[in-house]
């Protein structure tokens, strides 16, 4: 009989202890050491741009800084690549921001908070030529010359539906606009919202259907798979930040 006893004791605490486990948030970490580390790439107008003196600027930095200090602790901005932004995220960082999309392939290793913003692709080029790039068969010609970013989606999207257009990879994406502009490529399929920040900062670029993407996209904060908690305090904070109307104002200070 004590043996019995001695045995669901030793269960009961091996249950609690697992629980326990099962309870650990980053959120905790995060509170604990005063730190909130933000992995982000830097080269993605409007939403993270690293600049000359080595800070950070963009709608995604903003909301970085505002998440910060909901928690009470202080942003530690990680800059990383699109190529190496998952390994980055896994090894140095509690959170991905910058204009992140959610995919299929980046859920097997991480998560996701709830999407803020829907941002399919489409495509920009110099404004004398969107006449030429009205839809997607009209863009996957022999002749153009579509210019991309590896690493990210981007890349993947141009080698999924580029058949018959020369396909351009360019590594700077802060520079590859200017590509476009100096007539070494012809158009580049990206996000919907950098294609109008862009044509806002080039008057020579147009960005082409804008509103009616050629495919669907969210964007969210990537976060550690399964964390519950992370995750419960993340989309709180965003939904309240939308009500009260932050979000909106952060956003228009950068797109409008």
């Amino acid at each position: 009989m004590k043996t019995i006893l001695c045995t669901l004791l030793l269960l009961c605490a091996n249950l609690i202890g697992q629980s326990a486990h099962a309870a650990d948030s980053r959120l905790d970490d995060i509170l604990k050491n005063g730190t909130l580390r933000v992995c982000m790439t830097g080269d993605y107008k409007p939403f993270t741009y690293f600049k000359s003196d080595n800070s950070f600027e963009g709608i995604d930095v903003d909301l970085a800084q505002l998440l910060a200090k909901s928690l009470g602790v202080q942003a530690q901005l990680v800059k990383t690549s699109w190529s190496t932004l998952m390994d980055d995220f896994l090894s140095k960082c509690d959170i991905a921001m910058g204009g992140v999309s959610v995919t299929l392939e980046r859920l097997k290793k991480a998560s996701f908070a709830a999407a803020h913003m829907v941002d399919g692709k489409a495509a920009i080029a110099r404004c004398t030529d969107v006449g030429k790039f009205q839809s997607m068969d009209m863009i996957d010609q022999p002749g153009t010359r579509a210019i991309v970013n590896p690493g990210g989606t981007n890349e993947r999207f141009a080698r999924s539906h580029f058949r018959r257009a020369q396909l351009i990879l360019h590594p700077d994406n802060v520079t590859i606009f200017q590509q476009i502009i100096d007539g070494k490529a012809d158009i580049m399929v990206t996000d919907a919202s950098e294609t109008l920040w862009q044509a806002k900062q080039h008057p020579e670029l147009c960005s082409i259907k804008s509103d009616q993407p050629l495919q669907f996209a969210e964007k969210a904060f990537m976060l550690p798979r399964a964390d519950v908690a992370f995750k419960e305090y993340v989309d709180a904070w965003m939904h309240m930040l939308k009500a009260t109307g932050e979000y909106d104002r952060v956003f228009n200070q950068w797109l409008h």
